[in-house]
């Protein structure tokens, strides 16, 4: 796979920099960087970006986090290895990263689950995250950015 436009920062750069900006934003919450990844790389499998998928199990496995929890994050209902919070921002991700399909958008009982485990300031912040990693897929799928690019140069 080759890449329709390799180097969006080069011809956008303000645009990029907001996008990063945001990334800033999510490092200076509340939200353990462990929880972001995992929701960044469930949101991308959901949205097939293999580009986030590649960078974000990357960057789980530079944390120390385990094989298991890297390979049963698509199936992490059935899986063991998450944290109540943890399951709670994935609920949560997984809703609004499939919000058309649901009538009512993200369940009331998604969203209070995650109430019950977050701040209404780290509520936002997953919001967040879950919006940025979303527009972060759609800018690499629709440019076809390939899994391991960055890693690659």
């Amino acid at each position: 796979m080759q890449a329709r436009i390799p180097n969006i920062a080069k011809i956008a750069p303000n645009a990029y920099k907001a996008m990063l900006d945001l990334e800033a934003f999510l490092a200076g919450t509340g939200i353990p960087s462990t929880t972001l990844h995992l929701l960044k790389l469930r949101v991308s499998q959901i949205n097939g970006c293999g580009f986030c998928v590649d960078m974000h199990a990357y960057d789980l496995k530079k944390e120390g986090e385990s094989d298991e929890r890297l390979w049963s994050v698509a199936a992490w209902r059935e899986a063991p290895y998450y944290t109540d919070e943890e399951r709670a921002a994935l609920a949560l991700a997984e809703a609004a990263t499939r919000i058309a399909d649901n009538p009512d958008g993200v369940p009331d009982a998604v969203w209070n689950e995650a109430a019950a485990h977050y701040s209404e300031e780290d509520l936002v912040a997953l919001v967040m995250a879950i919006s940025t990693i979303n527009a972060w897929n759609r800018i690499n799928v629709t440019v076809r950015l390939p899994a391991g690019a960055l890693r690659q140069g």
